[in-house]
């Protein structure tokens, strides 16, 4: 996945799980659900780009890692939203999927940049 893609990729993820708010019911359960998911998808997109501005290939890994694992920590919180029933499955899932899919690209960028670890970190890390 290119880049700036992947860039706004993690944007609009970001932005999804804030709109979250707006249509869950006003309850306890679904204020502690989106207050829980809204910190972990909001750092993907903020540590996704520092990612891409890292001068080493240490940093950048430490970055994808910290990617990869706040998309991993919005799993649970997806998954009581969907079986609380505070929102249709077909919403959730999405959710879900886009979170999997986002660690994925997070471990596979760090076994790429471990495995090029020969490539000059420019060709890793460019914007």
């Amino acid at each position: 996945m290119k880049h700036d893609k992947l860039k706004l990729q993690t944007q609009e993820s970001a932005l999804r799980v804030i709109r979250l708010r707006e249509v869950l019911p006003r309850s306890m359960a679904a204020e502690v659900f989106t207050r829980k998911v809204i910190h972990p998808a909001t750092s993907i997109a903020a540590n996704y780009r520092a990612a891409r501005r890292t001068r080493s290939r240490r940093d950048f890994i430490a970055r994808m890692d910290i990617v990869g694992k706040e998309a991993d920590r919005t799993a649970p919180w997806t998954e009581l939203i969907a079986q609380t029933r505070l929102l249709a499955a077909t919403k959730t899932r999405a959710f879900q999927n886009e979170t999997e899919a986002l660690t994925a690209i997070a471990v596979a960028s760090m076994r790429a940049a471990r495995l090029h670890a020969g490539t000059p970190n420019s060709q890793l890390c460019a914007s």
